[in-house]
């Protein structure tokens, strides 16, 4: 009875700080992008939605 042993690396947990960074900056520039689009927008419905969003979660928005 043979026993499979992996070979392959074990991944580690932690990314380093250029990765963290570029992560935040992306996840910062896409949310700026949807608050943007739904507060801009000339689609009323979108508009709307994100307005009534803000309501139900108590942010004052005017």
């Amino acid at each position: 009875m043979s026993i499979i042993s992996s070979t392959s690396p074990a991944t580690s947990g932690t990314s380093t700080l250029s990765q963290r960074l570029t992560a935040a900056i992306g996840a910062s520039i896409l949310g700026a992008c949807l608050v943007y689009f739904a507060g801009f927008s000339h689609i009323e419905a979108v508009h709307n939605a994100a307005h009534d969003t803000r309501h139900s979660a108590a942010f004052p928005c005017h």
